[in-house]
């Protein structure tokens, strides 16, 4: 297939990498990354030999192929190669136990699995049976795959054959988090990326040729894998990969070498940067002047996902930066952000207006619409959205009602259209027959000068009512006591009206969190947890 595409084939690797070409942007950065930097036509090449190796491996359109692999650029290369000859990429979640990897190669029935070599030793460990696992294929950024692949892929060509597919075609597949029941794989067809980008990455964030995407949401995350690829390929502008985990100190290096003009974040890391800068500052004696040169100087644009961003981190965020963090939410069903703040047009808090492309209702239990100001379960319809869960029919039905899809996060709406998040489902505790929501008790106590994080659950008292209870982790210099107890309360007390209020404050080391960052409340109601 050429590239001058009929209007019924559709195929995402030529959209995305060899449009890019066709548009002059050959010899443009692509990929930048510690040991070297890729162009477009570097990323073609790697795309093509790849697929001509894969179907010289056997793997056949819709065969599914699974990814473990860290945020390399060979990741572009089996995510496209794949696409491009019709077969299924399903990147899973790199931080895992060889258990989860067990059930995510025998639930998917993927034939082939590529895995970076610093990941080998989770999957050696698998102790089950892998019926339907034919092949591995283990790849190492600076060294590239291990023979027999490398062979394939030496002698391959660099001009690929483009399978004829079609927007609706299976594209590929991302597992949701799974905070409760085992991991659901979301079905994506090829052009949700193309409805996404359009929505979002140009739609709200304005994204252009000359900006440089970092991103520290993993490329295995729907929103990660926006962010660090297929954003960035869809504007024909550039991308920063780190295989490193995300923390501040990894971040703050990546600014100051890549300079970049888009950062893409989680509410936990913008905490720990703040608190990681603040360290800096002190120790270097720094005035914390907005205006100043620093690490955020070339961003033009902060982006946060994964869960509600408290107002005291945007405050805090906007006082060191000078820049507004624009908070959204999205979800592995609708692949990426559907509702979000805009630039310019922030409210703190809030998760800001639907997204270009994206209608939103919020029903109560019997699924009607409800009224302006009172909370109901956020409904949303896009073009994006996956087609079902693989083998799982009711959970399906349940999820996708028609066009519409069922987030399971609850939401109000203010006079001015913007929609506030109340928490999931089932986070939402009934106090004395009022909801509450968790988010406002902990926005309220992060607001305290001694609480860096915290978390609200509801907890039965001696009468069996549910109260809140915040599990509370303490900033440097600050310490658990029974009067830091009682001073977080009366906190609480006087800026909140008094049902809402932890009637229990527990003082802890962390708090669990999944590999994307979200705190799983679900787990403070399940076990116990490490004290400070």
């Amino acid at each position: 297939m050429q590239h001058a595409m009929t209007q019924d084939l559709f195929n995402g690797a030529d959209y995305f990498i060899d449009r890019n070409i066709r548009q002059g942007r050959g010899h443009k950065i692509a990929i930048y990354t510690e040991h070297r930097n890729y162009s477009y036509n570097d990323v073609q090449k790697m795309v093509n030999k790849t697929a001509n190796a894969l179907r010289e491996r056997g793997v056949r359109i819709e065969d599914r192929v699974m990814m473990l692999m860290l945020d390399i650029p060979q990741f572009y290369a089996i995510f496209w190669g794949s696409v491009r000859i019709g077969a299924v990429p399903i990147p899973v979640n790199t931080m895992l136990t060889p258990d989860d990897y067990e059930f995510y190669l025998n639930d998917s029935r993927a034939r082939l699995l590529a895995i970076s070599e610093e990941l080998l030793p989770l999957v050696n460990e698998i102790k089950g049976d892998l019926p339907y696992l034919r092949d591995i294929i283990v790849i190492s950024e600076i060294e590239g795959a291990r023979i027999p692949f490398r062979q394939k892929y030496k002698s391959a060509p660099a001009t690929a054959k483009i399978a004829a597919t079609s927007r609706d075609d299976i594209g590929f597949w991302l597992y949701s988090s799974g905070s409760t029941g085992t991991p659901k794989g979301a079905i994506h067809s090829q052009y949700d990326m193309v409805v996404a980008s359009k929505s979002y990455a140009e739609g709200v964030l304005g994204l252009r040729e000359n900006d440089i995407c970092l991103s520290a949401a993993r490329l295995f995350f729907g929103y990660g894998l926006g962010n660090g690829m297929y954003f960035p390929l869809y504007a024909g502008c550039s991308a920063v990969l780190s295989p490193h985990r995300p923390t501040p100190e990894v971040m703050f290096r990546y600014l100051e070498k890549f300079r970049p003009t888009v950062f893409f974040g989680i509410p936990t890391l913008y905490g720990q940067m703040l608190e990681h800068q603040s360290l800096m500052d002190s120790k270097n004696k720094i005035d914390q002047d907005p205006n100043a040169g620093h690490a955020f100087s070339s961003v033009r644009l902060c982006i946060s996902a994964g869960e509600a961003l408290p107002p005291a981190i945007f405050h805090k965020w906007k006082n060191r930066y000078g820049l507004e963090i624009l908070d959204g939410m999205g979800s592995t069903e609708m692949l990426h952000i559907f509702l979000s703040n805009r630039p310019g047009e922030t409210r703190p808090g809030s998760t800001g207006k639907p997204v270009p492309g994206y209608e939103l209702k919020l029903v109560d239990d019997q699924g009607v619409e409800v009224a302006r100001g009172e909370i109901g379960t956020l409904m949303v319809k896009g073009k994006s959205a996956a087609q079902f869960y693989w083998r799982k029919r009711e959970k399906s039905r349940q999820t996708m009602l028609g066009e519409w899809i069922n987030t399971g996060d609850k939401y109000y709406v203010d006079e001015d259209n913007f929609y506030w998040c109340a928490g999931r489902q089932d986070d939402m505790l009934k106090v004395g027959g009022i909801w509450v929501s968790p988010l406002d008790v902990e926005n309220c106590l992060r607001e305290h000068p001694a609480v860096l994080e915290n978390a609200v659950i509801g907890f039965a008292d001696e009468k069996g009512l549910v109260k809140p209870k915040a599990f509370v982790v303490l900033r440097q210099g600050y310490d658990a006591s029974k009067e830091m107890e009682e001073e977080l309360k009366k906190w609480a007390l006087e800026k909140m009206a008094k049902y809402k209020y932890p009637r229990w404050i527990e003082f802890v080391e962390a708090l669990p969190k999944s590999a994307t960052g979200k705190i799983q409340r679900f787990k403070l109601r399940q076990e116990p947890v490490n004290k400070s």
